[in-house]
């Protein structure tokens, strides 16, 4: 991608297991390490030990956990709610009834510092359906799909097409997470 004649590299981490909510948030901050699988893991872990309703130990609990899978990875909304909160932002879930024309998608000094989307997929043919994290930012002035399914970021044309896209989601089923600079 280009900004007044310089070339700016765009940070986009590809898809590994299910660690989708990770390369979302390293996605969204541009940053390879802004978070690690052993920081998303603490998180769920202390999000598991707050809970007073914890749940009871089965063998199952070894692999998955109330807030992730141990394996794969696979986190939960919490997660990123007390991922956000580590680096001062919040999240502001999007009421679907207002369709996306209530989204502001402002210029740079705008409060809202980027998007996270959850989307139903289905993989292996169709026989795994699933949910997948999808980070959206403004970056030198243009919106950015930065999916970790994607091969690379892929720049929407203006807000409008942004809008587009974000509707399509909501059609899909899917979720649409702002995030908030404090």
């Amino acid at each position: 991608m280009e900004d007044k004649g310089q070339s700016s590299q765009i940070y986009h981490e590809r898809q590994r297991l299910q660690f989708c909510l990770l390369h979302s948030l390293n996605n969204l901050f541009q940053e390879k390490d802004a978070f690690t699988r052993p920081d998303l893991d603490a998180i769920a872990e202390k999000l598991i030990g707050d809970d007073p309703t914890k749940e009871k130990w089965t063998p199952m609990s070894i692999v998955s956990k109330p807030h992730h899978n141990r394996l794969t990875g696979n986190y939960d909304v919490n997660v990123l709610i007390a991922a956000l909160e580590t680096k001062g932002k919040s999240l502001t879930w999007h009421d679907r009834r207002n369709g996306t024309s209530t989204i502001d998608l402002g210029g740079e000094e705008s409060a809202l510092m980027g998007i996270v989307l959850n989307v139903s997929v289905r993989r292996f043919g169709g026989f795994w359906k699933g949910r997948h994290w999808i980070a959206l930012r403004k970056i030198n002035g243009v919106w950015c799909n930065l999916d970790s399914d994607l091969r690379g970021p892929q720049p929407f044309k203006d807000a409008e097409e942004v809008r587009e896209f974000l509707d399509s989601v909501i059609l899909g089923g899917g979720e649409i997470l702002l995030v908030m600079n404090k």
